[in-house]
Order: C-alpha cells, then structure tokens, then sequence
C-alpha cells in the first residue's frame, strides 16, 4: 500500500524550505556588508529594537541558544558596537546595549531589511503578502 505521506507537500518541510530561501537572500546583506553571522545579526537587531538587555532575554526575544547569543554578543562587542554595564537592582546581571557605532550599524541594516521586505512583497503581491504574515503569526500561536 502506497504511503499518503509526500515530504515535499508536509507543511513543516515546505516551511523549512521558503524559510530558508528568504532568510538567504536578507543574509547575502548583512554577511557582505558587515561580514555578520545569523546569530550576530539577530542580537544586534534585538537590542537596537528594544534597547538595553540582559543576555538571558536576548535569548528569549530571539529564541537563539545561549551559547550563540553569548558568541555574538562577544564578536559584536570586539567590533565595539556593544557596551556592557552592571544593572543597577542586580550587580550580578549585565545589561546590554548598543554603542553610537552599534546603532548606527543597525540602522543601516534595517534600510536594508526594510528594502528586502519590499521586494519579498513585490515578489508575492500585496494581498498574498498580508495573508502569509498572517498566517505565520497566527502560526507561532499553535
């Protein structure tokens, strides 16, 4: 009896695939302009988006590992684009934030996610754009 099961129809494969395929294209950007990581651009990202963070939710706002959280916090600091300073309710914590350089690097590299979204949008069209962002959110619930 021949299987119902076609991989190439299985909705976490064909995910995988077009997931793939976008953040490729966006990664050619961020790699060839700051030669950054994945991982390097997702906390930069992060903490330009919502200031400053402790490393612990960095990982909660990325869902990256610890250990790649704290290798690119560490490479994005040698580029001094990142400041370390002592929480001031717990000298124990370290808070996390971007310096002028940092800021700068992440603004840069929005104009260029901003401009890779648009031609995400023109690819698919308005309307097959909207409905993929909504399912996709409406998917992270499931």
């Amino acid at each position: 009896m021949k299987s119902q099961f076609d991989l190439h129809s299985f909705l976490p494969f064909l995910m995988h695939h077009a997931s793939e395929k976008v953040s490729l294209g966006f990664r050619d950007i961020y790699r060839d302009r700051y030669r950054m990581t994945r991982s390097e651009w997702r906390v930069l990202a992060t903490l330009g988006q919502y200031g400053a963070l402790t490393a612990t939710e960095i990982v909660t706002h990325t869902g990256l590992h610890k250990t790649k959280v704290s290798r690119a916090v560490f490479s994005i600091e040698k580029r001094r684009w990142l400041k370390r300073r002592q929480d001031e309710k717990d000298r124990r914590v370290q808070r996390l934030e971007l310096t002028a350089q940092g800021m700068s690097a992440f603004t840069s590299l929005c104009e260029a996610g901003v401009a890779y979204n648009r031609k995400v949008r023109e690819f698919l069209g308005d309307d097959d754009f909207a409905r993929l962002s909504d399912l996709l959110l409406k998917l992270n619930d499931l």
